[in-house]
């Protein structure tokens, strides 16, 4: 694992020692992606400079260093990521011409030499594994950015006047002289929105982010003008083409397939020449990919759990018991909200642009303990995404199917049957009729949770239902001043769902949208910021592709999501040990805010300071502020979602400009 970097200067006017300066410069502002070695190449006469930094895993030794040139000299590339299936390749490249000869182990070089053989698209094709690739073609002087499918590897690019530049992360970029902190209302709307910026956009007007499983070819003679990604595979049409062509074993050949492929991808990923662990949160995915990891392994395999001891945030003895049925050496932390706390000044520089799903947190504290005893963890993301392990994909498609037949009219008089009483009216009137409600109501309903379903009344498209449930800021238009209000674009517009049922829709826009921009975000910027690896065995797309060939009773049953993984998870793990309700990953920011966060927040959310950087309405902020503080109504989400870009707006330069 590692970070790169590079720029074209399309005028070719600067010398090789100020191109070295500037890109090395670019990759020193990214050392935490690969502490162990640097390098980087100019061509000053084509204006082109490649800069990297490497987190040594596969062939330590020189031979691994990076950039590198392909033997006939055609192909300069850097790489960030792993191809698990390089010794395959390898293979197959030995048979094809027994001539040919390999200086080192590292998976770089094979596919060096693959793509001199093949290509870069009939090379990627032949690929297992996450990635990010700048590749510079010297004899038809273009550049190819290719990201993995699933978009676990980050890759930022754009033109800034006549300069094209991209990295790992944005720090890379903003490491160049030429660049310009342009900030995007659009993608803050969009934040808002989301708790993340979705591809292809990111914080900065001009600045993209790569698209999953796509490839870009640059003409550097064409300054200024961006070529449109062409995608090498597509999660729609993999998806489509697995419901096109069902699983049509039994039960039991299902469950027999996916534990084949699941252990085949956690042996692919176990290759590592530095120690390697797995992150444990006791539930059904990690626990899966660390009883598959411990099967494989010829000594115990460490594992690593953050516990809390807020009740209700602690998986930290779930995960203690799993690790002691499949016998790993395991080690826990317990943090207190203090040391949890200290986190946060770092969240703006780690995460590079806003970003707003509190688990950042767990995340970062969990990565950095396991990165002083382990470079590589596996871990159990892709694991809901693949098998419709979230809430929303139950709930949503009861609610779509309830709402759905109710004429709109009778909707919405409902909607404001309910909402015509307050949420703090609504939990005075539940605290008096709780005896009366169902048990399993009981504790669960309150005045929030009757006002957001009553904005569910309102939604006429299931892809409506699916934004509604993951929606922060739903109205940014009145809180992003001057935005277009991106966000509030339907979804079918950037991802067309028509052919999928209610619960592919999410499950769909969840794998496209969710998991790259924030799950996989969250997982790579703090687990990097120590340097350690993460690796997900789940998003093998051999796993993804056999996961949307299975029908929709093999993944939700009784009322539960993965039904098909808890099956096979069943032969390694007692059924006792992982069953209860989901509990996820996160930190009470709610409370922390109303207690020891709230002098932290006050000042970043002060009207004065609003008004100053323009971007928010300082209103509609201390709306919510004084809402939460009074306990009327729990906004800790909404209001972490501000006060994260505000933390990363105070971290600016202060010239950076607003567009």
């Amino acid at each position: 694992m590692c970070g790169l970097t590079g720029f074209i200067d399309a005028d070719g006017a600067m010398s090789a020692d100020a191109m070295r300066a500037i890109v090395g410069g670019m990759a020193e502002a990214i050392r935490h992606r690969g502490p162990d070695d640097e390098g980087c190449w100019v061509d000053p006469a084509a204006g082109v400079a490649l800069g990297f930094r490497r987190l040594a895993i596969v062939d330590l030794s020189e031979a691994g260093h990076q950039p590198m040139t392909s033997a006939s000299g055609r192909f300069v590339m850097v790489f960030n990521g792993e191809i698990y299936n390089y010794r395959a390749i390898r293979g197959e490249l030995e048979q094809a011409d027994p001539g040919i000869v390999f200086r080192g182990r590292s998976d770089t070089e094979v596919l060096l030499a693959a793509i001199e053989r093949w290509g870069p698209a009939g090379t990627i094709g032949r690929t297992v594994g996450m990635f990010a690739i700048a590749l510079w073609d010297r004899r038809e002087r273009k550049l190819l950015l290719i990201r993995d499918r699933l978009g676990e590897k980050p890759l930022y690019y754009g033109w800034v006047g006549r300069t094209f530049m991209f990295g790992s992360e944005l720090k890379a970029l903003r490491a160049h002289p030429a660049f310009s902190a342009e900030i995007d209302r659009d993608a803050v709307a969009l934040f808002l929105h989301h708790k993340y910026i979705p591809t292809p956009h990111s914080i900065y007007r001009g600045i993209a982010k790569l698209t999953q499983g796509t490839i870009l070819t640059l003409d550097p003679s064409r300054p200024g003008e961006m070529p449109e990604p062409k995608p090498y595979w597509s999660v729609r049409d993999a998806a489509e083409a697995g419901m096109a062509n069902g699983f049509r074993g039994t039960e039991g050949e299902a469950v027999d397939h996916l534990e084949a492929l699941l252990r085949e991808s956690v042996r692919l990923q176990m290759v590592a020449d530095v120690p390697l662990g797995a992150l444990l949160s006791g539930g059904v995915d990690s626990s899966m990919v660390v009883a598959l990891l411990q099967a494989q392994s010829e000594r115990p395999v460490e594992t690593f759990t953050i516990g809390f001891e807020e009740r209700g945030y602690n998986e930290a003895e779930h995960a203690k018991m799993v690790a002691e049925h499949l016998g790993t050496l395991h080690r826990e932390l317990y943090v207190t909200p203090s040391e949890a706390m200290t986190v946060i000044p770092r969240l703006p520089t780690l995460y590079d642009e806003p970003f707003a799903d509190a688990s950042q947190i767990p995340t970062f504290l969990v990565a950095q303990m396991a990165r002083r005893h382990v470079t590589v963890g596996l871990s159990g993301d892709g694991g809901d995404e693949l098998f419709a392990g979230y809430v929303r994909h139950q709930t949503g498609s009861r609610l779509w199917r309830k709402v759905g037949r109710a004429p709109r009219g009778v909707r919405r008089l409902a909607a404001n049957c309910v909402t015509a009483i307050p949420p703090d009216g609504w939990d005075r009137v539940l605290d008096v009729a709780g005896p009366a409600l169902p048990a399993s109501l009981r504790g669960r309903v309150s005045g929030d949770w009757l006002h957001k379903g009553a904005r569910v009344l309102h939604v006429s498209t299931p892809e409506d239902m699916y934004r509604l449930l993951v929606t922060d800021w739903a109205d940014t238009d009145r809180v992003v001043l001057g935005a277009q209000d991106a966000a509030s674009r339907p979804l079918a517009e950037r991802h067309r769902t028509e052919g999928f049922g209610p619960i592919e829709r999410m499950m769909y826009l969840d794998t496209v949208m969710y998991m790259p921009d924030d799950v996989l975000v969250k997982v790579d910027r703090a687990s990097m910021g120590v340097g350690l690896e993460v690796r997900t065995p789940f998003l093998d797309h051999r796993v993804f592709e056999f996961a949307w060939r299975l029908p929709m009773r093999m993944k939700i049953r009784d009322g539960h999501g993965k039904w098909v993984l808890r099956q096979v998870l069943y032969r390694y793990v007692p059924r006792d040990l992982v069953e209860r309700p989901k509990m996820g990953f996160g930190v009470p920011v709610g409370a922390w805010l109303r207690g020891p966060l709230r002098p932290w927040a006050e000042e970043l959310l002060d009207p004065q300071r609003l008004r100053a950087d323009g971007l928010l309405n300082p209103a509609a902020v201390q709306a919510k502020w004084d809402e939460h503080q009074s306990g009327r109504r729990d906004w800790h989400a909404h209001l972490w979602d501000v006060l994260m870009l505000q933390a990363w707006l105070r971290e600016q330069p202060a010239s950076g400009a607003v567009g």
